[in-house]
């Protein structure tokens, strides 16, 4: 067998790396084909929906924020049980529910393939390090689960550590 030339190792490893590098890029490219705006329903002086807000537009999506005072409503209207419920709401076009701090590849997977029965997505609460609530390194895991059109939550993911949001 023939050993490789160091020129010819070199440009093995580049192509390497790069193949690398471009299917990395890939993944963090997330793309909204579907329901490509969202209504995003917020308190006025929520610094981490904005934070979400900056997520989601720099993965892709568009965005429209709508200022509330009273969300409560809202989140009633749209089916959210209380104790699901987070410091934001998103519509699709299509009326498809994200509620909280929610990465954006996972509702990516769900606008891909919706599954029927489900309004969306919620992610309950405010977990630190999840997108619009980072602080420092911290984290904690938390779960996405689906909104099912009877209100009831099932788990949809289980994001673990950062790297899972991405």
């Amino acid at each position: 067998m023939k050993q490789l030339t160091p020129i010819a190792m070199v440009a093995v490893i580049s192509l390497q790396a790069f193949a690398l590098s471009t299917a990395v890029q890939a993944q963090q490219n997330i793309t909204f084909n579907a329901d490509k705006e969202f209504l995003v329903h917020k308190s006025p002086t929520c610094g981490c929906c904005t934070g979400w807000v900056d997520h989601m537009t720099s993965h892709g999506a568009h965005t429209k924020v709508q200022h509330s005072d009273n969300l409560a409503d809202l989140k009633a209207d749209l089916g959210i049980p209380a104790n699901a419920r987070s410091c934001h709401t998103a519509i699709t076009e299509s009326g498809y529910v994200f509620e909280g701090h929610i990465p954006a590849k996972f509702i990516q997977q769900f606008l891909s393939n919706p599954i029927p029965d489900t309004k969306g997505l919620v992610v309950p609460g405010m977990p630190v390090g999840s997108p619009g609530m980072e602080y420092n390194d911290q984290f904690m895991p938390y779960a996405v689960y689906l909104l099912k059109s009877d209100g009831s939550l099932e788990v949809f993911a289980k994001v673990n550590s950062l790297a899972d949001q991405t």
